[in-house]
C-alpha cells in the first residue's frame, strides 16, 4: 500500500487524470471548511503530494500531513514550497529540471527580440489600421551584437547564452559563484552586471534567497537605455520599482513572462508599448509539458517503489519520517 496520493492545486488536466486513474489521487479542496473536513478524514493516510511551482506546499500543510514523505512538483520551480521545513522533516522534494530548459531559453530569446525590436507593438499598430495614416513606426534597437547580462547561469541561463552566441552578443553573467570554465565574463554583483550590459536577462531560481535580487539599485544601474527580460520568477524583481522606472522613462523596455502576484499584472504595464507581457508560458509547448508530466510521474513512481526520487531537490530521509 502506498497510502493516499494528494493533488494540491491545479495541474495539467492529463496529469490530473492519470493521477486519479492510476493512483486514486484525491484533490485537496480549495474551500477552507471543505479542506479542514478532508484533512480530518484523510491526513494520516497521505504519503505523497503532487503539486506545481505555482501552488506548492507550505509548512502549515506539512504539519497537517504527519506521514508525508514526498512533495513532487510539476515544473522546475519550487519556491512556493517551504523547502527548509521539508528538509527538517525529512520530506523529499522533487522538480522537473532539464526537460523544459530549451523552451524556456527559446522564450527568453523571443522576448528579447520582441521587446528590443518592438514586434508586438508593431503588430498592434498594423491591426489598428494606423500604418496608412501614420506611416512607419519609430526605429527600434538592434539585437545582434548587444551586451547581454544573464543573472543565473544555470541550465536555463547557459542555454540562453548558447543561443545568443549565434547573435554575436557579448555575454556576461552573475552567479553566487563563478562557473568553472565558463567563456563568459563574470560580474561580482547583479548591479555590476546591470551596469555593463544593454539587456539584463533574469534566469535565477525563485525563493526567499532571491526575492528582489533585482531591486531598484540594480534596475537603475541598467540605465534608461537598458532592457529587462524575466523568465525566472516574479519575486526575483522588485516589481514596484520596475513599474516606476518604466513609467518615468528610466528603462527602455521590459519583456516579462512572470509577475509578482500571478495572474495579476500591474495595470500600468498594460498600456506600455515598450513592455511585452506573457502569461507565464515559457515551458508551454506540447512537447515540453508532456516531458514534464512523464518526469513528474517517474518521481512519484520511484518514491512509491523505493522511497527515493528521480530528480530530488531534497532527498527523502526515512529516518526523520514517521513510518508510512
Amino acid at each position: 500500500m502506498h497510502g493516499t496520493i494528494l493533488r494540491v492545486g491545479p495541474l495539467k488536466p492529463s496529469l490530473e487524470e492519470r493521477l486519479a486513474e492510476t493512483y486514486g489521487a484525491e484533490r485537496l479542496p480549495d474551500d477552507d471548511e471543505e479542506r479542514t473536513s478532508f484533512l480530518a478524514r484523510n491526513a494520516d493516510a497521505v504519503t505523497a503530494v503532487v503539486t506545481s511551482g505555482r501552488t506548492g506546499v507550505d509548512a502549515g500543510l506539512m504539519a497537517a500531513l504527519p506521514n508525508l514523505g514526498a512533495i513532487v512538483h510539476f515544473g522546475v520551480g519550487y519556491d512556493t514550497t517551504d523547502v527548509d521545513r521539508a528538509t527538517e522533516l525529512g520530506i523529499g522534494v522533487s522538480n522537473t529540471p532539464d526537460v523544459l530548459t530549451d523552451c524556456v531559453a527559446d522564450t527568453a530569446v523571443g522576448l528579447l527580440l520582441d521587446t528590443m525590436r518592438g514586434l508586438s507593438a508593431a503588430d498592434r499598430f498594423v491591426r489598428a489600421g494606423r500604418w496608412p495614416d501614420e506611416g512607419n513606426v519609430p526605429l527600434t534597437r538592434k539585437v545582434s551584437g548587444t551586451d547581454v547580462g544573464i543573472l543565473g547561469l544555470g541550465r536555463i541561463g547557459s542555454a540562453i547564452a548558447h543561443r545568443l552566441d549565434a547573435f554575436g552578443c557579448r555575454i556576461a553573467y552573475h552567479n553566487r559563484h563563478r562557473v568553472a570554465d565558463s567563456p563568459y565574463r563574470y560580474a561580482a554583483s547583479p548591479a555590476e552586471l546591470a551596469a555593463q550590459v544593454d539587456v539584463l536577462i533574469v534566469a535565477a531560481a525563485g525563493g526567499a534567497n532571491t526575492r528582489h535580487l533585482v531591486d531598484r539599485h540594480v534596475l537603475e544601474a541598467l540605465r534608461p537605455d537598458g532592457f529587462l527580460i524575466n523568465v525566472a520568477r516574479g519575486s526575483v524583481v522588485d516589481e514596484t520599482a520596475l513599474v516606476d522606472l518604466l513609467q518615468h522613462g528610466r528603462l527602455a523596455g521590459a519583456g516579462l513572462d512572470v509577475f509578482a502576484h500571478e495572474p495579476e499584472v500591474p495595470e500600468a504595464l498594460l498600456s506600455m508599448d515598450n513592455v511585452v507581457l506573457l502569461p507565464h508560458l515559457a515551458s508551454g509547448t506540447v512537447e515540453t509539458r508532456a516531458a514534464m508530466e512523464e518526469l513528474t510521474l517517474a518521481n512519484l513512481d520511484s518514491f512509491l517503489r523505493t522511497g527515493d526520487l528521480s530528480t530530488p531537490v531534497v532527498a527523502p530521509n526515512p529516518a526523520l519520517r514517521k513510518d508510512i
